[in-house]
């Protein structure tokens, strides 16, 4: 520890800027030459970063390969690249309408020539919801770009603003903070665009404070349940083509495009909205794991101890490490003394900008198969948080909730991750945090006593509320169907919801058939009884022993029956009906909606 802590003193900082000549033996915690580790990890990282490079297309070959499209569209060549880089297409076509009548024309166009249509954002996710492996060039897909011009933004009222589906989160709430007006919880990313947040119910982390009073146009649960209309471009069956329609929240249709999961093409939205919050967010590494994660009823900092004083938390539990990163944010009207006030977002430049050991570290492990250095990597990382908050002063921040709630950078560390929300009642939070997180230790050390290391990033655990439609503030507003916090029918105790998620490097080996082992407990711990598993759609799941996304057990049976099958019947029956062309889907969402 000593050794890591030591290089990190000097290392971290984000202006840092590439590998220098030292000696091997000054690093003892991966000896053997480590030139080229840094700068070829990081190239890999830029790679992944940029955005991918449009080629504009010929006008003969478009022509020719794509015979009558919308000649007001332009059309280019395009890769795609999931966030992690494990998903990946080059040389597809695409194009980006300007508003929802040009979006319609190209669905249109390409329902009559036998294509399927993938809205693609910032590409910001980890399922196969947009892009299915081995896509070639050849293939009959069409990307269409949100972030390119269904970028509008609009107070609609004093409690609702119209944005297009390709604004990203961080303008959006930077608009909103311009006006005085906030969301409670957000994902951290500030590069999601909203129409891929709500796609899949994306999410932050809070629930009400004891005393905590919800505020007018806010919600505990995902951002879906803050939608009251929106503008989807599907099937009319009068016209007999594809054209924009607009839904109400208290639409039965509307429910099931709240999180459609990439199943229909949303341009627009109006969302509801209240009140900003100054929020303070205290950072610390000093509560061990054993402690925060202790079984119920007992007594020091637990993990509900602390949600139960702020609402607010989220751990990060770097593997093979003691202590986790615990946040805390509370509600805090006007600065704390100890604080410091942040005037933007992305305030922790240790997890923004790869840290030199780090670097060295996951460059090691991916290039050298050295994966037996799991334990030292995240030991780097919580070094790397527990100086850098230090070294930053950003272990006590409070301003407007924008600067606390985003922090993640697209240059921050590309991992591959898991991710399920179990549904329970609060009083249960800390028997779920503690039975998950025991059997996640045990079986990682029963891996690690074999020479097998599945895990080298960290374990989050975050905690909402569940989608109360009666938050839109809107008289017969549907909940969201496939969102992972919908209420469950028949138990009304159940309002929260415990996401938690594991994150390893791309390639790790036994990645796959550890984070199996996990989904199999979970699903068969919380089973319905007392809590209920869900999985988290943009993430990693439905494992076998080699492969995310494949296990046909829980594709066809224990993801349907996670929402009660007339739930999901009623959603995918309406996404066909709205999409009976099956213009919006690819080869995964096939297999998730047949």
């Amino acid at each position: 520890m000593a050794a890591v802590t030591d290089r990190l003193r000097s290392n971290f900082l984000p202006g840092d800027s590439g590998p220098t000549a030292r000696n091997p033996g000054s690093t003892p915690w991966h000896p053997g030459p480590t030139a080229w580790t840094r700068r070829g990890f990081l190239r890999t990282a830029a790679a992944l970063t940029a955005v991918p490079a449009a080629l504009a297309a010929d006008p003969a070959a478009a022509a020719a390969e794509l015979p009558d499209f919308p000649e007001d569209v332009a059309l280019y060549r395009s890769a795609y690249r999931n966030w992690v880089g494990e998903i990946t297409a080059d040389g597809l076509w695409a194009c980006a309408p300007a508003g929802p009548e040009q979006a319609a024309a190209v669905v249109d166009w390409a329902r009559r020539n036998g294509r399927r249509v993938r809205a693609r954002g910032r590409s910001h996710g980890w399922s196969p919801l947009t892009v299915t492996e081995g896509t070639g060039a050849d293939a009959p897909v069409l990307l269409v770009d949100t972030s390119a011009h269904l970028t509008s933004l609009a107070l609609e009222s004093a409690t609702a603003v119209r944005a297009g589906a390709g604004v990203t989160m961080e303008a959006l709430l930077s608009f909103l903070e311009e006006h005085g007006l906030g969301l409670t919880a957000v994902p951290a990313p500030g590069d999601l665009t909203v129409g891929g947040a709500l796609a899949v119910d994306a999410h932050g982390t809070a629930v009400p404070a004891p005393g905590e009073q919800r505020p007018p146009g806010h919600t505990y649960g995902s951002l879906s349940n803050l939608v009251l209309e929106l503008t989807a471009v599907v099937w009319d069956e009068d016209r007999q083509v594809y054209a924009p329609r607009t839904f109400r929240r208290d639409e039965a249709e509307c429910a099931a495009l709240l999180a459609h999961l990439g199943r229909c093409l949303v341009t627009e939205v109006v969302l509801r909205v209240g009140a900003d919050t100054n929020l303070r967010c205290v950072s610390r590494t000093d509560v061990p794991a054993a402690e925060l994660f202790a079984a119920p009823g007992s007594s020091g900092r637990t993990f509900a101890g602390f949600l139960d004083t702020s609402g607010r938390v989220e751990a990060i539990w770097f593997a093979f490490t003691a202590c986790p990163w615990l946040k805390v944010w509370s509600r805090a009207p006007r600065r704390p003394a100890a604080s410091r006030h942040v005037t933007g977002p992305y305030n922790y430049p240790f997890s923004d900008h790869v840290p030199r050991p780090v670097a060295d570290l996951a460059g090691r492990m991916t290039a050298d198969a050295a994966w037996y250095l799991a334990p030292e990597l995240g030991t780097a990382q919580y070094a790397a948080a527990s100086l850098g908050l230090t070294a930053t002063l950003s272990a006590d921040i409070w301003g407007p909730s924008k600067n606390t709630l985003l922090y993640i950078r697209p240059t921050t560390l590309r991992v591959t991750a898991d991710g399920y929300a179990v549904v329970t009642s609060r009083s249960r939070v800390q028997q779920v945090v503690h039975e998950f997180t025991s059997f996640y230790r045990d079986r990682l050390a029963a891996y690690a006593a074999r020479g097998r290391f599945p895990v080298n990033g960290s374990v989050e655990i975050r905690v909402t509320g569940l989608d109360d439609p009666a938050h839109a503030g809107l008289d017969g507003a549907r909940a969201p169907l496939l969102s992972a916090v919908r209420p469950v029918a028949g138990r009304p105790e159940w309002d929260t919801a415990v996401w938690l998620d594991v994150l390893t490097l791309p390639g790790t080996p036994y990645a796959e058939r550890f984070l199996r082992e996990l989904e199999q407990f979970l699903f068969g711990t919380y089973d319905g009884t007392h809590a209920l598993t869900r999985v988290e759609w943009s993430k990693g799941w439905a494992y076998t022993d080699t492969a995310a996304w494949s296990d046909a057990h829980v594709l066809g049976t224990a993801v349907p029956a996670s929402f009660r099958s007339a739930v999901w019947e009623e959603a995918a029956g309406t996404l066909r009906r709205l999409d009976p062309h099956r213009v919006f889907g690819d080869a995964f969402l096939d297999r998730l909606f047949p």
